[in-house]
């Protein structure tokens, strides 16, 4: 499967909430084959469904170092996260050249649809936790920026309206 094109930031589907998957099809399959085509091109750590305009709950996480262990997920909910924060310098293919330290909890349990189309909760810690987060976050029609404080996440636009022209 090629890599898909990232939609360009500010485009309204990044502000939009997916919509939640029914069941494990060919098609949905197919996205996510196509979604970690894309991720392995950035190269990334994750990607949700919405950065490549399908407005699907489904996600894609590869934190591993030999990559190839990319976990699909569909309606991916976080059902527990740590109080203990892990700050990352995180980025997204739609704000190319950008990015900003983002803390966020060091470790997640996450329930979703795996591609046996089982619900399955499992435990993400450090960067795969992070990635969880960020895609799930992107599901939610929300960006990596929402999470800074007000001052630099202005500050944070004002250059990404730079950049982004």
């Amino acid at each position: 499967m090629p890599a898909r094109r990232c939609i360009p930031w500010p485009d309204k589907r990044l502000r939009t909430p997916a919509d939640p998957v029914e069941a494990i099809t060919d098609e949905i399959r197919a996205h996510w084959n196509d979604m970690i085509d894309t991720m392995e091109a950035m190269p990334g750590v994750g990607l949700a469904a919405p950065q490549i305009g399908v407005m699907l709950r489904l996600a894609v996480v590869d934190a591993s170092e030999t990559r190839g262990q990319a976990i699909r997920m569909a309606n991916p909910e976080i059902l527990y996260a740590s109080v203990q924060m892990r700050p990352h310098e995180e980025a997204s293919p739609n704000l190319p050249g950008l990015s900003a330290l983002v803390a966020r909890p060091r470790a997640v349990t996450v329930r979703f649809l795996n591609a046996a189309g089982e619900v399955e909760e499992r435990d993400f810690v450090h960067l795969w936790a992070t990635s969880v987060q960020h895609q799930i976050d992107h599901l939610n029609g929300r960006m990596y920026y929402d999470r800074l404080t007000k001052l630099r996440r202005d500050m944070f636009l004002r250059r990404a309206r730079k950049v982004m022209g």
